[in-house]
């Protein structure tokens, strides 16, 4: 059975962001284990249901392992680095004010542990939203060429710059930009190494994607076209081995193409 390891910062970033490739994969027989660096809690609960930071980080963690049973993951392996914030100063602990080598420790350990055939981070050139989305795929990457796995591959799931624009176009209409901030987000479309068919496991994301019920979907209002895009493909990269030019991946698994 194949196996594979997704590092994330967040809770909902499992979802909101990888669900996808996490659901497709379970689907075809993999085992996934799914790695969260903090519990949220310097996150907004726009439902209105928590009261503070305590309580939203333990429900946020809740949140987190049922999406992931939804998704069809064998493992949440949460680890204990505060949330960071957006922006203005950071907690003690926070996982973008330790230092690098405290986040890549717990990060190699999984992958020494795990042996996984394939290891999906956040892309740290281009998921540029929030600082711990860089912070944790930096470690993930540092992880994977300190453990350097025998034949395993190194993914960076990113976001596809064409489809992001489309997708900050209609939150400008519905008015709703400021909450996500209008900036250059994804990268380039002939930077993009790898695609994959995805459509087939939109209703399991879509059912991940409401366990998380303290958190707005970013996803909420887009047209019909725009969320089959979003739903129906996901874009990585592929750092390890080296992408060497070529077509366009389509499975994260088998021979790989490009090397």
């Amino acid at each position: 059975m194949p196996r594979m390891l997704v590092v994330v910062a967040h809770p909902d970033d499992e979802t909101f962001g990888t669900g996808s490739v996490i659901a497709s994969a379970a689907a075809a027989g993999a085992e996934v284990v799914v790695c969260c660096a903090t519990r949220g809690e310097a996150g907004e609960d726009t439902s209105g249901t928590t009261n503070g930071p305590a309580e939203l980080a333990e429900v946020r963690e809740r949140e987190l392992r049922a999406a992931a049973r939804v998704l069809g993951a064998a493992r949440v392996e949460l680890l204990d680095f505060a949330d960071s914030g957006f922006t203005g100063p950071m907690p003690d602990g926070s996982l973008s004010a330790v230092a690098i080598d405290r986040v890549v420790a717990p990060v190699r350990a999984l992958i020494d542990e795990l042996a996984p055939d394939v290891v999906v981070g956040m892309d740290p050139e281009s998921v540029n939203d929030h600082r711990d989305h860089q912070r944790i795929g930096e470690a993930t990457t540092i992880a994977f060429a300190q453990a350097s796995p025998a034949g395993a591959r190194l993914y960076q799931w990113t976001l596809c710059r064409s489809v992001i624009d489309r997708w900050q176009a209609e939150l400008k209409v519905l008015g709703l930009l400021d909450a996500y901030v209008d900036m250059e987000l994804g990268r380039a479309d002939a930077e993009i190494t790898t695609i994959i068919d995805t459509a087939h496991v939109a209703d399991v994301r879509l059912a991940a994607i409401a366990e998380h019920r303290t958190q707005a979907s970013p996803f909420t209002g887009i047209s019909d076209d725009l969320a089959r895009d979003i739903y129906g493909r996901d874009y990585l990269v592929r750092s390890f081995p080296v992408w060497e030019g070529g077509a366009v991946e389509t499975t994260l698994f088998g021979s790989p193409s490009g090397a």
